[in-house]
């Protein structure tokens, strides 16, 4: 065993080596086709020792490492890995768990049950909420509206998982005119088709108009009925108001589900709370781990009010397979069942964090992003969004003026922020949301973005 140890300890050491040396390193893109000559060439024929072939693979990849993990990476709402966190995942490839029930992985299935516990006493979910430990928010997503698929027609006395949908009863879509891309793709991957949807306009910061909801759902037509709202928006930041948007669409019979991808962690700090006062009234949640929670991709979570109809919707049963019983858990709230242990690292970043740790990590990140905001307006650039939380959208005074300043940026390296088109107006867009981010990082951003600009 002592060549497996040297050749973890290898792997192991460079990745702490890189991940020291982040708060240094330029944040700008490789040199593609370098980076396509240094993996290229004919597959060995004869076995390559595995020591060789890690080393050939740092020297090959190491160019085309983009500092995305690092403080000064503003680009997708994209955090960094806690330590802990990330120890843990290191631990997980190594273990090797099939985490498709507790028959095949009792201990993978338990990290899920308490880090799921500790979620949703900290998202104010209620506890008895079944949790899919997913990919990403398109997993988390697609899962909340297929429980909601599954309910919706059920109520309409049509077994969606055993008939489909031809013959069904048409299922309307309630949802903002700025949702999330994802929506629109999970709606398509469930057979509804964007098609479904009836969009509500969204007020001057993106969130929508709730008197705007009431109308289109009075608009009819009566009948299944899914209302889905945003903890953040992509752009802006801006929460819907969850309170009375669900209390409405309750009244009209439909199921809401929130895409809460980093949104939804507004909930961990009593700065932010009130930001996403009434979440709990929802009856899904889809939620982002490798966001704002800082834990390594890929790590997401489909919350669910309806276990029963959570599992309805996503689980499967073979002669071959052994169920766990009791309540639904792993694979059952997935679509995946060859599913990675990743609830050893969500259980390991939050007792990292801690409850405290985790409010101070949101409260940090918006107050960054105001930074962020003051700093750019000092600067002369207009800030064209209201900063709620940790999403910044910078003007530079004309669309192609801002297009060169993102690619400069970009290719500047000092730090990464993407570029988006928010009300017609091409846009810089900064999202602040890992946990290494300093005061300093954003000064020597803002300086860069202002030197570039000129």
């Amino acid at each position: 065993m002592e060549d497996l140890t040297q050749l973890f300890r290898l792997a192991a050491d460079h990745a702490a080596d890189y991940r020291r040396s982040l708060p240094d390193r330029p944040v700008a893109p490789p040199d593609q086709a370098a980076l396509a000559r240094a993996f290229s060439g004919p597959l060995p024929a004869a076995p390559t020792p595995a020591q060789q072939v890690v080393a050939d693979l740092l020297a090959a990849a190491e160019p085309g490492l983009v500092a995305s993990a690092g403080p000064r990476y503003f680009g997708f709402v994209v955090g960094g890995a806690l330590p802990a966190a990330t120890a843990a995942d290191m631990l997980a490839v190594g273990w090797d768990q099939l985490a498709f029930n507790a028959v095949t992985s009792p201990a993978a299935i338990a990290a899920e049950a308490t880090a799921g516990a500790w979620l949703k006493e900290l998202l104010t979910i209620p506890t008895t909420a079944s949790v899919g430990f997913v990919t990403g928010g398109q997993a988390a997503n697609t899962a909340g509206l297929a429980a909601a698929r599954h309910q919706v027609l059920a109520d309409a006395d049509w077994d969606v998982e055993r008939r489909g949908l031809v013959g069904a009863p048409p299922v309307r879509v309630v949802a903002g005119a700025e949702r999330h891309a994802t929506i629109d793709r999970s709606l398509r991957l469930l057979g509804l088709g964007v098609d479904a949807v009836q969009p509500v306009p969204a007020g001057p910061n993106g969130a929508i108009d709730p008197g705007a909801l009431g109308d289109v759902l009075r608009a009819g037509p009566v009948g299944p009925t899914i209302v889905c709202l945003q903890a953040g928006n992509v752009n802006t930041g801006a929460c819907d108001e969850l309170r009375e948007a669900c209390e409405l669409a309750h009244r009209h019979g439909a199921w809401v589900h929130i895409d809460g991808a980093f949104g939804l962690w507004a909930a961990a700090s009593p700065a932010t709370r009130h930001l996403v006062d009434g979440l709990e009234l929802a009856d899904s949640w889809a939620c982002d781990g490798h966001k704002w929670l800082n834990l390594p991709y890929d790590t997401a979570f489909a919350f669910c009010a309806r276990p029963d109809s959570h599992a309805a919707a996503m689980s499967l049963s073979a002669a071959y397979l052994v169920g766990s019983g009791g309540v639904p858990a792993g694979a059952e709230l997935t679509a995946e069942s060859s599913r990675r242990a990743r609830g050893f690292a969500v259980w390991a970043g939050l007792r990292e964090l801690g409850r405290d740790g985790l409010a101070a990590l949101v409260d940090r990140c918006c107050t960054l992003a105001g930074r962020f905001a003051e700093g750019l307006t000092a600067a002369g650039f207009e800030v064209v969004n209201e900063v709620v939380l940790n999403q910044v959208l910078v003007d530079f005074g004309d669309d192609p003026r801002t297009d060169r300043v993102v690619a400069a940026v970009q290719a500047d390296g000092t730090c990464w922020a993407g570029g988006t088109t928010w009300r017609g107006r091409r846009l810089m867009r900064i999202s602040v949301s890992n946990a290494t981010t300093t005061e300093a990082d954003v000064d020597l951003s803002v300086a860069a973005i202002t030197r570039l600009a000129a």
